[in-house]
């Protein structure tokens, strides 16, 4: 048949998924996929839900554009990463085993009763289109089981609070990851918001490589970096066409979950799809607060040049603005009574990674206050001075975290020396690009240094458990992303 065109739906071992069916005749009766173990055909209707929908690889990042209904923004999401979202379930199955030592299966029946009904109508609308776009590719998931893979960051503070009530194990404070700072007036060198963040987590779970350019029928454009198969960006680096920029850092040491309360992948979803200012943004976020995922927020109006910091704890809420200064975020609370009332952190012991980074986040913005832009803010986030040991030494207490090269206990991420985790990106953006819709990011460690996860497992056998889903990350340049961009043109 003449008009029919093929196109290799593919996995993650090299194979490329589908990309952009933008600009297809829509009078095409059929659209034939190859899926792995067999064919899936696609009827004219679905062809026309993926038409505005398109994918493109970038200097290590997946740049995915989705616009239309809720519906048909899924299918768009779940059909062009099907394969990168089953690569993330697979990595999140084994994490949760290795975590709790309970099966997938079980967290998934027993989290998605309370969760599923605080999901709103366009969010399930959206994971419900997630679910047959994925089918459509070959691969079969279901409701519940993306309701709770969303809500991977806040389950593992559901869980210490499981084991508080059942006696199971020791409970733990949920790991602390990501440096951010923001900064605006007399702090930036055009006087405008400047804004820099980067992701620090577990290497197994460095996912987080896509860029979302989400146009909803209703609402704010959202241009974001997020996990395949999210809602919400999970690493939280967004900028909006109503002119908020915002990322945050996780409050290390926490402990609480309310699960009667609103997920927090909804609320920032909501948050950042439908807040026209600060004030609603962080009225939204607040509403139904569960104490999951506890962050403080680091957000900025670039129409207005206010910034703010939003600190959620569970109990105890801290929203301060400023329209001359900086905020800085290193997992450690600022408001006291989150400190001393909800977390178990210890913010004098300068050979913890938070504390360590934020006298070094101190340091950087008294020394540069006056120059900051967006080449300061990449070095900022790419930083391996150590104020412990008071010189550079790339490691866990640096704000570019290498937490695989520190042999020292108290920098280490749980789980004690050498764990395979750390800054897996970086992230800035300015008023000037804010504005365009823009923003520069990086893939792999905000600093450029590439992991070599074959070379990493022979050195450490200790985590052999990670050799399916532990991936190597080669360095990749700082690269601009816009809303609303091609494909690079074929040479």
């Amino acid at each position: 048949m003449g008009g029919i065109m093929l196109i290799n739906s593919m996995n993650n071992t090299g194979r490329q998924p589908p990309h952009s069916l933008a600009g297809l005749g829509l009078c095409l009766l059929w659209l034939l996929v190859a899926a792995p173990g067999h064919g899936a055909v696609l009827s004219a209707a679905d062809q026309a839900r993926l038409a505005k929908g398109e994918r493109h690889v970038k200097n290590g990042w997946i740049y995915l554009h989705l616009e239309g209904s809720p519906r048909d923004r899924g299918f768009q999401h779940g059909y062009l990463l099907a394969w990168e979202i089953n690569g993330g379930l697979q990595a999140c199955r084994a994490m949760w085993k290795n975590y709790s030592s309970r099966e997938w299966a079980w967290v998934v029946d027993k989290t998605s009763r309370f969760l599923e009904p605080k999901v709103d109508p366009e969010n399930l609308a959206e994971i419900d289109g997630l679910v047959e776009g994925m089918k459509a590719a070959g691969l079969e998931v279901s409701r519940p089981e993306l309701i709770v893979y969303n809500a991977w960051f806040e389950l593992s503070y559901w869980w210490e609070e499981e084991k508080k009530k059942t006696g199971e194990g020791s409970p733990q404070a949920p790991h602390e990851s990501c440096s951010a700072f923001i900064a605006t007036g007399s702090l930036t060198r055009d006087g405008g918001v400047v804004l820099g963040h980067n992701t620090m987590d577990t290497y197994a779970g460095a996912l987080a490589n896509v860029v979302v350019d989400l146009v909803p029928e209703h609402g704010h454009r959202i241009l974001m970096q997020c996990w395949p198969g999210w809602l919400h960006s999970g690493t939280d680096f967004f900028v909006t066409d109503a002119g908020l920029v915002g990322a945050e850092t996780t409050i290390g040491g926490f402990g609480g979950y309310d699960a009667k309360g609103v997920p927090e992948f909804v609320r920032m979803r909501r948050a950042t799809q439908d807040a026209a200012s600060l004030d609603e943004w962080c009225a939204i976020m607040k509403k139904g607060n569960n104490g999951g995922y506890a962050n403080a927020w680091l957000l900025g109006d670039v129409r207005s040049g206010e910034i703010a910091r939003l600190e959620l704890g569970l109990k105890f809420v801290r929203e301060e603005r400023k329209q001359d200064g900086y905020f800085t975020g290193s997992n450690i609370a600022e408001d006291l009574r989150i400190l001393r009332l909800e977390t178990s952190a210890n913010d004098a012991d300068i050979r913890t990674s938070s504390v360590a980074r934020r006298v070094r986040w101190e340091k950087l913005m008294r020394q540069y206050a006056g120059k900051i832009d967006l080449a300061l803010a990449r070095q900022f986030e790419a930083d391996h001075y150590d104020p412990y040991f008071e010189r550079v030494l790339p490691g866990g207490r640096s704000l570019c975290a290498h937490f695989d090269l520190d042999r020292e206990f108290w920098g280490s991420w749980p789980g004690g020396p050498f764990n395979p985790a750390g800054t897996y990106d970086g992230k800035v953006v300015d008023s000037t690009l804010a504005k365009q819709m823009s923003f520069s990011a990086r893939w792999g460690a905000a600093c450029g240094r590439p992991f070599d996860a074959g070379k990493f497992l022979a050195a450490h056998p200790q985590f052999a458990w990670m050799k399916d889903f532990l991936k190597s990350r080669p360095a990749q340049p700082w690269t601009l992303f816009r809303a609303g961009e091609k494909p690079p043109a074929k040479p």
